[in-house]
């Protein structure tokens, strides 16, 4: 397959999880692929086995949290690949504690990785792709909790109900550019950032339809869908990959 041909996109977080295993799907379609990500090591070997298999990637460390820093990993990108077509706005955190517990501090940290990353993400490239005429998507990682509360995720529960708003937001006010914002809102997804309780894990995965933790690669086959053409009827929608989550939870 190679309907991305040419087409160049950063992906966020994209050393684990769903960030990885879109970027592997990405490339395998053809596009030249940037791993950004903050763990340097696990960018390079992504990008080191994309190029392995014939694909195009490249690492670049990156600080999302902070807005000169995903500026230059825009820039950069640019100067790299030529272009820049997309971004997968997906690198993100939890740090679960009751909200009576939650300080400013605990707060913020999770506001500035999962919400104000998402805003620098989409102004720098939204900028670079009008400036450079280049028309293209913007997918943004939201959550199932961007909709339905969950205890001790206060700070959580308000960066991604943001996210889906800047989704829906960005998209109208960038429409008449020819570039696309859409999001995903994953469920349970069997990532690292689950950690290895297994008992815990089993319980979250109970919650969907199927029973069981949905494994990155489905939200991420997701993820490059929403970037190709076959997509471009899709604006401003956060695209539920939640086995059922939402349509029945009730607690």
């Amino acid at each position: 397959m190679s309907e991305l041909n040419g087409k160049v996109i950063i992906v966020t977080g994209g050393a684990s999880g769903i960030g990885k295993e879109t970027v592997l799907q990405l490339a395998a379609k053809g596009a030249s692929v940037v791993v950004a990500d903050y763990n340097e090591e696990a960018a390079n070997k992504v990008a080191a086995d994309v190029e392995a298999s014939n694909g195009k990637a490249a690492a670049y460390k990156v600080d999302v949290s902070k807005g000169d820093e995903i500026k230059a990993l825009i820039d950069w990108t640019v100067e790299k690949f030529g272009t820049l077509n997309g971004i997968f706005n997906n690198a993100g955190i939890g740090l679960v504690k009751p909200f009576l517990e939650m300080d400013p501090a605990s707060y913020h940290r999770v506001i500035d990785v999962d919400q104000h990353s998402v805003y620098y993400g989409m102004y720098y490239a939204a900028r670079k792709m009008v400036e450079l005429k280049a028309q293209g998507t913007i997918v943004n990682t939201a959550s199932i909790y961007g909709t339905a509360a969950a205890i001790g995720s206060f700070n959580y529960n308000a960066a991604k109900a943001a996210v889906v708003m800047m989704s829906k937001s960005g998209a109208l006010e960038l429409a008449d550019y020819g570039i696309r914002v859409v999001g995903v809102a994953p469920g349970f997804i069997d990532t690292p950032i689950l950690g290895n309780d297994e008992e815990m894990k089993k319980a979250l995965g109970a919650q969907h339809m199927r029973g069981k933790l949905i494994q990155p690669e489905k939200v991420a086959s997701v993820v490059v869908f929403l970037f190709s053409d076959g997509a471009s009827a899709i604006n401003g929608q956060t695209i539920p990959v939640d086995d059922g989550f939402l349509s029945f939870k009730t607690k």
